[in-house]
């Protein structure tokens, strides 16, 4: 290498280096600026000089946001494109490799325009790639693991490097995007990341194995909340979906988020009541399948929700080796007669009338259409029929679409029935009849109707509806899909929303939490505009089954019939619903959503910016109260007073698994809350707020997804950071909850019932006896003739201690108890073995929930609460004498 002689000329760099940092330190960057440029042209190396220089520089200082050594490569680039005749292939081989060794050395640091300008400026992608596999793994063994992923990206060496030593440290430091990033493009890395997360689900991993081949990781609380099974299973299949990999790679994956499917299900049938046994049926034999482990898991949730027979009857249906079953339930199935051993099959769907009852007219929006106005397409000949009206007799459309739910078992459902509404008649195109979906004929159809830009087609959140189109019919991603002439009225309801016009005095009331609330998305809008909302019942069920049950034919034509009503009354005075006179206009106005979003987006952050801290944040209620049910009604802030009054009992909300300490105070303050549980993922929040009329309290990036999925202002983002109390305190001030002394410990904290039964201490005792849970020692200050008396006694009024004022909830009676088997109704045992003996003495009444059977009795937890929660207590001279007497006790 030709080194500067003692007559040459040429700056040394070292003196330029102390001046760039002489400047530098004196935040001079303008002055920085012009010397670097001048002091490059003095050198008479200037690729070994500025080598020299950025292995004299510090590194990052406090308060840079870059370090001196990233500033002054950054000049030098600038210099080099008015200088082409500095560049690496004017140097022999030898000093190009011996300058690109040198470079090599300082790609430690990851800022992207360091990493890539030393790459650029010494040609580092043309090394051999062994001598860059060799410094890859040096980094490693410094555990420089970010680092080395970033430069192994930057110089494409994903293939020379082994994949599970890239990207498992970078997975125990919670860096996943950035092991995302590494084998992107490559699909055997791609595969094998996915694969490898998927081993990570498997119940018997163990993370600590795993760090013990990394041991200079620490892994911190936040890193091993995310290497859990849950969140691992929702990564999988996250990257299932984006690199296009077969499920049937992940197993584990895919058993974990069945059997938590599995757990809703049954909570939704179970516990909830809210699912038909004959859906619950079809939904559980989707989810099970043919996996053995998880069939086993069916008859032991059976076993605990409902009782022994169902267990053995399920058990039956799936040949259950003996040796698998829990106890009791091999006897079950022998003590059955011939016709209970299989499951019932209902014939709902030939005995169920077209005609619902005069309760469901009332209740919910009726079709003014007969049964044989609604026309079963699934054959090239009646497609034909319904092709003829659609395209040639018709301008407006109703369009609606259902599918079979996956419980996010598939990431894109396939459509298995297309509902097109008319002016006197609604066609139905049943696409899992044989060869009917495939038909060249079908495919032409819909592109014909989605095309016709003179035919408006109707429908309520089509992108969703279009994306199950596209993963049904693959050829409309080969040739795409052209759409014209579509209205989507999710986009007029929102604009209804934000207008907040007054409705008539026949229509139906602004929809206020606890007054029959649950509507939301087309059935809110339904009942807005319309007056009856739509009966959801069976929006989810198997719309693969066939035959379709009668209740779901109408519901299927109710989806799509709706649409051509709620477009006639809106088109008929659109004026009085806020909205143009061309209602076509509105679905192309993403420009003002988007505006408004913006506006909102910016309101919310001056708010946290004055506050100084997050306010719980709900989607309706970040831009300006624009009517007076909106005032006040910023979480944290206390509301008007013209906002109405809420009792706790009236509020429904499910928190997400995150908020469970919340959830916990609401539910002890008489709240009905659904909680998550830590195995369940964030769309069942979703899903449950859809079902049930609930408000999603969440925290953190879910709040964006949950946000999109329900109606405005149906989900609140809290601040994770504060404690539960708090949180709860903000939430109860949000929704205006007069809360009360008596509202506490109105529900079960367990299972979320309101309805106890008191149990005198002396039935208690006979209890604990008959369930040898009480030994005669255990009670000795009994009398002999209280010990003779029967469990199954009538309890008498004069005998029975008062049950107190300030619980406010149902109480039922005790003759409801199973007198042998110490059950309820609704299958729960008494939980006798968390009552400890030493309490019969002191404790003279105790309370039971009917649901699940926890055990409950006086103590100082109640003056506790109460304490805690004072500050926003509405208490009266009766309340505060039943609190001062409850705590005494």
């Amino acid at each position: 290498m030709n080194h500067t002689t003692p007559g040459a000329v040429g700056l040394d760099p070292a003196v330029l280096r102390d001046q760039l940092f002489e400047l530098w330190n004196r935040k001079d960057l303008q002055t920085l600026h012009w010397t670097a440029l001048q002091g490059f042209s003095k050198l008479s190396e200037p690729l070994e000089a500025l080598l020299t220089i950025l292995e004299g520089c510090p590194g990052k200082q406090r308060g840079r946001s870059h370090t001196v050594g990233q500033h002054i490569l950054m000049k030098f680039q600038s210099w080099m494109k008015e200088s082409p005749q500095v560049t690496l292939s004017s140097l022999s081989e030898q000093q190009a490799m011996a300058l690109q060794q040198r470079a090599l050395s300082l790609l430690t640091d990851t800022q992207p325009n360091f990493v890539e300008s030393l790459i650029n400026i010494y040609q580092l992608n043309s090394l051999d790639p062994a001598i860059l596999r060799l410094h890859i793994i040096r980094l490693q063994a410094l555990h420089c693991y970010k680092e080395a992923a970033v430069l192994a990206i930057k110089l494409k060496l994903q293939n020379e490097l082994d994949m599970e030593e890239m990207c498992v440290p970078l997975i125990l430091q919670n860096k996943l995007p950035l092991a995302e990033s590494f084998v992107i493009g490559h699909n055997h890395l791609e595969q094998r990341l996915v694969t490898l997360l998927d081993l990570w689900c498997h119940p018997s991993f163990s993370v600590e194995e795993i760090s013990m081949r990394f041991p200079h990781i620490s892994l911190t609380k936040q890193c091993m909340s995310q290497i859990q099974p849950k969140l691992l299973t929702k990564q999988v299949f996250r990257l299932l979906e984006k690199f296009n990999i077969d499920q049937g790679l992940c197993p584990n994956a895919l058993h974990k988020r069945r059997l938590d499917s599995l757990r809703f299900l049954m909570y939704k049938r179970f516990v909830d009541k809210s699912m038909t046994e004959e859906n619950w049926s079809d939904h559980v034999q989707y989810v099970v399948a043919d996996d053995l482990e998880l069939q086993i898991h069916l008859v032991e949730m059976l076993v605990r929700y409902c009782g022994l027979q169902k267990a053995a009857q399920w058990s039956l249906r799936y040949n259950i080796p003996r040796n698998q079953l829990p106890s009791g339930v091999w006897e079950t199935q022998q003590s059955l007669p011939p016709g209970l051993q299989q499951i019932g099959q209902s014939g709902s769907a030939q005995t169920e009338q077209w005609i619902p009852s005069r309760s469901h007219c009332q209740k919910f929006y009726q079709v003014p259409l007969t049964k044989d106005q609604v026309h079963f397409v699934d054959s090239p000949e009646s497609l034909q029929r319904c092709r003829n009206i659609v395209l040639k007799e018709c301008d407006i459309v109703g369009v609606d679409m259902e599918w079979q739910p996956t419980f996010g078992c598939i990431s894109t459902q396939q459509v298995a029935l297309i509902q097109l509404s008319v002016l006197d008649q609604v066609f139905l195109l049943d696409l899992c009849a044989n060869g009917f979906c495939q038909h060249p004929d079908t495919i032409s159809f819909i592109r014909s109707l989605f095309s016709e830009r003179n035919i408006l087609k109707l429908g309520y959140g089509m992108s969703g509806d279009v994306k199950c189109l596209l993963a049904t019919w693959h050829q409309l991603l080969e040739e795409p899909l052209r759409m014209e002439g579509m209205l989507d009225l999710l986009n007029v309801h929102q604009k209804i929303q934000r207008r907040k016009v007054n409705r008539t005095q026949n229509g139906p009331k602004d929809v206020l939490v606890g007054e029959d609330s649950a509507e939301k998305g087309l059935s809110l809008l339904v009942q807005q505009v319309l007056g009856r909302p739509l009966d959801k019942t069976e929006q989810m069920s198997n719309w693969e089954k066939r035959p379709l049950r009668i209740s779901q034919i109408r519901y299927a034509v109710a989806d799509a019939y709706c649409l051509l009503d709620v477009y006639s009354v809106l088109s008929r005075n659109p004026a009085y619903f806020g909205l143009p006179a061309d209602l076509r206009s509105i679905s192309s106005s993403q420009s003002e959503k988007s505006a408004d979003n913006k506006q909102k987006e910016k309101h919310a952050k001056q708010m946290k910016q004055a506050h100084g801290k997050e306010e719980c944040q709900g989607a309706q209620r970040i831009s300006p109260p624009r009517s007076d049910t909106e005032k006040g009604l910023l979480c944290g802030e206390k509301p008007s007073e013209d906002t109405p009054a809420l009792p706790p009992q009236q509020l429904r909300v499910v928190c997400d698994n995150m908020l469970q300490g919340l959830g916990r105070y609401l539910r002890c303050l008489g709240v009905d809350v659904v909680m998550l549980e830590n195995t369940d993922d964030h769309r069942v929040a979703a899903k449950l707020a859809q079902a049930e009329g609930r408000f999603i309290l969440t925290c953190g990036q879910p709040f964006q997804s949950l946000r999109s999925q329900v109606g405005e202002g149906r989900c609140l983002s809290l601040d994770c950071s504060e404690k539960a109390r708090d949180q709860a305190v903000r939430v109860l001030r949000h929704f205006n909850v007069q809360l009360t002394p008596s509202d506490i410990f109105s529900r079960c904290q367990a299972c979320n019932s309101d309805q106890y039964a008191a149990v005198p201490r002396k039935d208690m005792v006979r209890m604990l006896k008959q369930k040898g849970f009480l030994q005669d020692q255990d009670n000795t200050n009994y009398t002999q003739q209280q010990e003779e008396e029967k469990l199954g006694d009538i309890l008498t009024p004069s005998l029975t201690p008062e049950i107190p004022r300030y619980v406010q909830c149902q109480w039922a009676p005790l003759s409801g108890l199973d007198p042998d088997t110490l059950t309820f109704p609704g299958g729960a045992p008494v939980q006798l073995h968390t009552v400890p003996p030493a309490l019969l003495q002191r404790i003279p009444l105790f309370y039971v929930c009917t649901r699940c059977g926890k055990v409950f009795w006086e103590g100082s937890h109640f003056g506790r609460v109460l304490a805690m929660f004072q500050d926003i207590l509405h208490i009266s001279d009766e309340d505060t004498e039943s609190a001062a007497a409850a705590q005494q006790n």
